[in-house]
């Protein structure tokens, strides 16, 4: 039976800066772009704060998808703010505003035997929900880092990352987390699976016994690489899931993670995201497997 597919994060309406100009109050957040991307695929619940200034447009961008929102808590607060500038391709992150995360706790089903992404977030509200995930039956249990959060409130990741059944981070953030070895890293946090992103370098994924690396597919030149990280955990736990944890379908769930990024940063923020179909990503995962076997 395939499992159920949840995402628990964050709700943004983002600053962004980079050769397409300067945007403001542009919606985003993890749960946003993993919940559009895993959407594609199957469907997907969120279990996310926002605030009553955003609430609108969280649902209108996800009108006319196969996503849950009823996890989200629409709370008296800011809706989480994130500025970051494009720098060579990659986001560097101008500060946040979070203080929505001081009135919401993490409202996670009560049971719950089907798999789950808690993404980026304020690292006790992550916690929170991989604890409350874990103690309602989750068979598969993933996380993402965010680079601001590992330096800046360290005392949770040990605990965080020891819940994790599979881990997404970057170069910088692994490094941050004293990973130098990507592989002893999985090993030393007893991970079933790691993912390591590196943006225009493509992904790293490591199993027991097995590692591969899939480039990155750039079809046209990168606008925004806002989200991309996101949307390879939406697209490869969701195809994935479909096929169960079957372990010889976990290259082809990456080959469907590394597409949709793909889609992902060809515009500013999720408006890419929010247009893509089903079948455009199908047609983009045949040229990602074409372009493997080419190189």
């Amino acid at each position: 039976m395939t499992p159920h597919l949840l995402v628990a994060g964050s709700v943004a309406l983002d600053t962004l800066e980079g050769a397409f100009g300067h945007v403001e109050d542009e919606l985003g957040g993890s749960a946003v772009y993993f919940s559009l991307a895993a959407s594609l695929v199957r469907p997907v619940s969120v279990v996310a704060p926002v605030g009553e200034d955003g609430f609108d447009r969280l649902r209108d961008a996800l009108a006319g998808r196969d996503i849950d929102l009823g996890g989200v808590s629409v709370l008296d607060a800011p809706t989480y703010r994130w500025k970051a500038r494009d720098a060579g391709g990659r986001n560097l992150d101008l500060g946040n505003r979070d203080s929505i995360y001081d009135r919401w706790t993490p409202a996670v089903p009560e049971r719950f035997a089907g798999w789950a992404f808690v993404s980026s977030m304020r690292p006790d509200r992550q916690l929170q929900a991989l604890r409350g995930l874990r103690a309602a039956g989750a068979t598969l249990l993933a996380a993402d880092a965010m680079l601001s959060y590992v330096r800046s409130r360290p005392d949770t990741l040990t605990e965080i990352l020891g819940l994790c059944d599979w881990y997404f981070c970057n170069q910088d953030e692994l490094q941050a987390l004293g990973g130098s070895d990507p592989e002893q890293f999985r090993r030393r946090h007893r991970m079933r699976g790691l993912v390591v992103k590196s943006g225009p370098g493509g992904i790293d994924v490591l199993t027991e016994g097995r590692r591969f690396h899939l480039p990155a597919l750039v079809v046209q030149p990168v606008v925004d690489s806002t989200g991309a990280g996101d949307s390879v955990a939406g697209a490869m736990l969701a195809r994935w899931s479909l096929a169960e944890g079957d372990p010889s379908q976990l290259e082809e769930a990456a080959r469907w993670g590394v597409a949709c990024a793909s889609i992902t940063i060809e515009e500013v923020g999720l408006r890419a995201l929010r247009r893509a179909t089903p079948e455009r990503l199908r047609v983009r995962v045949s040229s990602t497997a074409a372009s493997r076997g080419s190189s």
